[in-house]
């Protein structure tokens, strides 16, 4: 099981939002590269990196940022927001991003999700960002109009590697994780699952772990590791003595 370091990033700073919402942001750094090495040194094995600008823009905000941070790190980056053609995918790609998370796209346009996982096999997944089960796109802001059940077959059938799905209620809010949401999840798709909002203390990381073997690939931990309710070299201790 791995431990995502979340490095979100809004106008050039490294920040956290409170359930998604643009306005409820807390600053956590100024500057997102140098926070994303502290990560690599306190442990973490991968990164997980979200360009919030772009995610609500519709177009990348931060490239040269995220350029940095794959430059700077050893261990590999995953990212979204923004990423919404074809030749915006390929320029992360080709900039060092190992994997990309794609939201809005593979939401409304599905020939064009399909031929990016056709493109970049085994390297783009698909978030998930849900309130009661029902999605939300475009940075969260609009509704998809369906469930994640509805939507899971065609990520599926389109080629997606892996899910990240967010309990947007919980994102940002340190009330713990939704394990019997995710339980479900797990056990209707062959995709492995990233868990994302409400990952807030090592208990829950013990409450997630079950779920490995039902295909839980990791977890997404972003304000309680900057506040300290999770300790990130602590929680990946746990993990390798369990």
């Amino acid at each position: 099981m791995i431990i995502f370091p979340a490095v979100d990033i809004k106008d050039g700073q490294c920040v956290r939002l409170a359930q998604g919402q643009a306005d409820a942001v807390t600053v956590f750094g100024k500057d997102p590269v140098a926070q994303a090495v502290y990560w690599e040194n306190q442990g973490a094995r991968y990164l997980h990196v979200i360009d919030l600008d772009g995610a609500f823009s519709g177009v990348p905000k931060n490239f040269d940022l995220i350029k940095q941070i794959c430059s700077q790190l050893s261990i590999p980056v995953q990212l979204g927001g923004g990423i919404r053609d074809i030749e915006t995918a390929a320029k992360y790609i080709e900039a060092g991003v190992k994997r990309l998370i794609i939201g809005t796209m593979a939401l409304e346009n599905e020939k064009m999700f399909a031929e990016l996982c056709a493109r970049f096999p085994g390297q783009i997944g698909v978030s998930l960002d849900a309130v009661d089960g029902k999605l939300k796109s475009r940075g969260w802001v609009e509704d998809a109009g369906i469930s994640i059940y509805d939507i899971i077959p065609r990520m599926e059938a389109d080629g997606a590697a892996f899910i990240i799905y967010t309990d947007i209620s919980r994102d940002g809010m340190e009330t713990g994780v939704n394990t019997s949401g995710l339980a479900e999840l797990c056990s209707k798709t062959k995709l492995p699952v990233i868990a994302a909002g409400g990952v807030a203390t090592l208990e829950d990381i013990e409450n997630l772990y079950p779920l490995v073997a039902n295909g839980l690939e990791g977890a997404i931990s972003g304000k309680a590791i900057y506040t300290g309710s999770l300790n990130l070299t602590e929680a990946i201790e746990w993990l390798d003595n369990n």
